[in-house]
């Protein structure tokens, strides 16, 4: 997803950045210190979502996502601001923000936000229709995978490739399948040598569980499901 950080503290803006590149599924497009100059840019470059301040000089946060909405741009955007007061989370949220967060803010605030956003992103991409209860099975999935992500992981393995198979594995989680590491392969286009150290290494965390299955009329197969 193509993310522009606009923040006039470059400290924050350090911060926001740091966050975001560990982030799977964010690509920095841009940093602006000026809502002005970033609003010449939104108006000009198809982005999928923005981290934005409120209080900037010259033109604050409100007034970019103001102009962008007159204009009919529906870019996402999460609010990352040192304003509590009621009218301006107010305000935001009425202008259609993701979520908001008030600084300072941890790491794992900041990747519950960006969850809500790729859920919000993903269900867009989606068509038919939604039970309750299979609404809150993908909502909870993405919870659970927001509290897993980002954490230190075992020399060799990388966050990216990790968070790939593992929601390969909650979306099957919801239809109640569990999957062959040929299976995973197929989904991922990761190798069935790696998806295996990957399992592993959930197992061992107590986020999956593998079983055999003698059913297969041939040799039984091993098939992996996460824990919820």
């Amino acid at each position: 997803m193509k993310l522009v950080i606009i923040e006039d503290d470059l400290m924050v803006a350090a911060i926001n950045r740091e966050f975001a590149l560990k982030t799977p599924g964010l690509n920095i497009v841009a940093t602006f210190y000026n809502g002005r100059e970033a609003l010449d840019f939104l108006s000009k470059n198809s982005i999928d979502l923005i981290l934005l301040d409120i209080y900037m000089s010259g033109y604050s946060g409100l007034e970019v996502l103001k102009e962008l909405r007159r204009r009919g741009n529906t870019i996402d955007a999460i609010i990352i601001s040192a304003a509590n007061d009621v009218a301006h989370i107010k305000e935001a949220f009425h202008l259609g923000i993701i979520d908001y967060l008030i600084k300072p803010f941890t790491y794992s605030r900041f990747n519950e936000a960006v969850q809500k956003f790729l859920l919000r992103h993903s269900l867009r991409l989606q068509e038919g229709t939604y039970t309750q209860e299979e609404l809150d099975k993908r909502v909870a999935a993405v919870k659970d995978f927001a509290s897993f992500s980002g954490g230190a992981l075992k020399k060799g393995l990388q966050q990216q490739t990790l968070d790939k198979i593992f929601e390969c594995l909650s979306a099957e989680k919801d239809c109640g399948r569990f999957m062959t590491c040929e299976e995973i392969s197929a989904e991922t286009n990761f190798s069935k040598m790696t998806i295996r150290r990957y399992l592993n290494y959930l197992i061992e965390q107590k986020k999956a569980v593998s079983r055999i299955n003698y059913s297969t009329g041939g040799r039984p197969s091993i098939e992996y499901s996460i824990l919820k």
